[in-house]
């Protein structure tokens, strides 16, 4: 097994979740009243299936079987939060990439994963919009962002690079990331045309 510190240089998707950094936001997204996400790359984390996240992590065999089954573990406790009495607002922002890339060896992998998608994004407090591919650059695509507020008003952003991730509190900083989600909520399709997309694409998986 790598030691802790060739695991920090690993890529996002790839990383254990029990690194101390990334434990803050953990515990800061379990608290969290809503998140804003934008992932130009990857369905987030919350909103993986299983097959989804484990073929994301396998990719590459950068991580042993049992680290794959123990990081999905924690993947889908985190998801819990949509799922509780007072449930979490999420709003996320994908690339309609996202949607035609394939991840696993399955294609049923995307199937699966598209008609999650597609039902998530009809819950009451779960928006999932869509980005077209036919879109020019936009700003969301410098990388992965996600803005939480608890319920006392706190507000603070998650970031990640190639290195490791980074908990953002800075007032100055939380004010241009959310310029940026203007800015990229901008470039999505409405909700429900999102989810017409998402179930459009999800036949060509088939």
């Amino acid at each position: 097994m790598l030691g802790r510190q060739a695991e920090e240089l690993w890529p996002e998707p790839f990383r254990r979740r029990d690194l101390p950094w990334f434990r803050e936001w953990a515990e800061l997204e379990q608290r969290a009243s809503s998140l804003r996400s934008y992932e130009p790359l990857l369905v987030p984390g919350l909103l993986q299936t299983e097959a989804y996240a484990r073929g994301v992590l396998a990719t590459g065999g950068l991580v042993s079987p049992t680290e794959v089954e123990e990081i999905v573990a924690g993947r889908m406790a985190r998801q819990r939060v949509l799922e509780r009495e007072s449930p979490l607002q999420l709003v996320a922002v994908i690339d309609e990439v996202v949607l035609r890339r394939q991840v696993g060896g399955d294609r049923g992998v995307m199937v699966g994963q598209l008609a999650h998608l597609a039902e998530l994004g009809e819950r009451e407090h779960v928006q999932v919009r869509v980005i077209p591919a036919e879109n020019p650059w936009h700003t969301g695509l410098a990388g992965p962002f996600v803005l939480a507020r608890t319920a006392d008003g706190g507000e603070a952003a998650y970031l990640d690079n190639q290195l490791r991730g980074q908990v953002v509190t800075e007032r100055a900083d939380l004010a241009s990331l959310g310029a940026r989600w203007e800015s990229v909520t901008g470039e999505a399709l409405p909700r429900r045309q999102s989810i017409e997309l998402i179930r459009e694409v999800a036949t060509t998986w088939r």
